[in-house]
């Protein structure tokens, strides 16, 4: 992925989630305004009910206006201009807010002109009894008023916030989920740091390689072409497998070079028309020099299948293939390449006589770097990055692969290609 593509992708994505936070939390600010106003308007109702309840039996009238203020958030008095009994405003008090369902804790206390300041005050608790509440109760004396009560809710921030607990919850999920994606952005970043640093590592490491293996395999081979070397078995057969390992070395420093140039930017696939079955035969042709007790054939309806690719990286992918096919066989290597056409798609399969994959690692086998392990592994040379070469070059071009165990021996690889006549 290119670093301004990267880099965009975590700026947005931290936009949207702080958006998103800064949404909740102005909700949720909303919200607790709008509970605050329900309380209100709840405790008004049932203190005007209280009041009515006061008036009822006496000669007085209760005033037109209306006689509940609110003072503070908390806090409200009531204009009642009559007497009456502490015990009973209590019970009223419980009942009204019993019914407009307002279940926490408040204080309340009364007054009249005779001793114009408070003469009976109480805090009631609705969970615990009169007698673990110890809290001494004091209100001010309202300048204007001479009989009245006045109520306050001690707890009522508390009460809000535990019926907004819904909210807060969401707003701890959200900030939580930020915080994750902090640090998994942070850890992206840093892995993409250590990644940098190993394909600088791995570039710089097999550009050191390539210049002495040069001089190696040019001095090998003007060296094998003496005379001497000729007329000698040995020194010639010696000669020989040094440029054959050199050339080998040469052929794994290029797929490291060009898988850490793949990590960098894509490839870029020059796609033309070609004839898909030639290809493959020139393919079969180079492993053949390499492999040349190895059998392999094709099974297809027609040659002339044209194909939209690079023919160039189609042919590497076909080699590998086959390549991977034939190294893990432990009897006479047989390959079968069968072309079937199958509605609108091409199916390629590479179907081998080796010693088969674990079906636990099976679909593990087109990550980079990846081996499997088995009775092979020692014997055969190789980066894991051949089938997961494969794996790209068929995701760029919106192919299809996977791999799957025959039912006697063997893997079978199956390409799956868009095709239309």
């Amino acid at each position: 992925m290119k670093i301004n593509k990267l880099n965009s992708i975590i700026i947005l994505g931290l936009v949207a989630i702080i958006s998103i936070l800064v949404a909740q939390l102005l909700w949720t600010k909303e919200a607790f305004t709008i509970e605050q106003k329900k309380l209100s308007q709840k405790a008004h109702i049932a203190l005007l009910e209280v009041a009515k309840k006061l008036y009822e039996g006496t000669n007085h009238e209760l005033p037109v206006q209306n006689p509940v203020q609110k003072i503070a958030n908390d806090y409200y008095i009531v204009n009642v201009d009559n007497e009456f009994e502490p015990d009973i405003l209590e019970f009223y008090l419980k009942t009204e807010f019993k019914k407009m369902n307002i279940t926490t804790d408040f204080e309340y206390a009364m007054y009249n002109c005779q001793s114009d300041e408070m003469i009976y005050g109480d805090y009631i608790s609705l969970y615990k009894k009169k007698a673990e509440c110890k809290k001494t109760v004091y209100f001010p004396k309202h300048k204007n008023l001479v009989y009245y009560f006045a109520v306050r809710f001690p707890n009522e921030t508390t009460y809000l916030f535990s019926s907004m607990r819904f909210w807060f919850v969401l707003s701890t999920a959200l900030i939580l989920i930020l915080l994750i994606y902090v640090y998994s952005i942070f850890k992206l970043l840093q892995h993409k740091k250590y990644s940098e640093l190993q394909r600088d590592f791995i570039n710089n490491m097999t550009h050191e390689f390539k210049t002495p293996l040069a001089s190696i395999l040019i001095a090998s081979k003007y060296l094998i072409e003496q005379k001497p070397i000729k007329e000698d078995k040995k020194l010639y057969t010696y000669t020989d497998i040094i440029i054959n390992q050199g050339n080998k070395l040469n052929s794994h420093i290029e797929k490291i070079l060009n898988v850490a140039k793949a990590d960098y930017a894509p490839l870029e696939l020059k796609k033309e028309n070609i004839l898909m079955v030639p290809i493959i035969e020139e393919a079969i042709e180079n492993i053949k020099l390499k492999y040349p007790e190895a059998s392999i054939t094709i099974e297809t309806v027609s040659r002339d299948y044209l194909l939209e690719t690079d023919t160039f990286h189609f042919a590497n992918l076909v080699y590998n293939l086959l390549d991977n096919a034939i190294k893990y066989c432990n009897e006479k290597p047989e390959v079968t390449i069968k072309i079937i056409e199958n509605n609108n798609c091409l199916k390629l399969e590479f179907i081998d006589n080796g010693i088969g994959i674990n079906p636990k690692k099976i679909s593990f086998i087109f990550d980079k770097f990846y081996r499997v392990q088995n009775e092979k592994s020692n014997e055969v040379n190789g980066f894991g990055l051949g089938l997961y070469y494969v794996k790209e070059i068929c995701s760029l071009q919106n192919w299809k692969i996977k791999a799957e165990n025959n039912q006697e021996k063997g893997i079978t690889i199956t390409l799956s290609i868009p095709y239309k006549k």
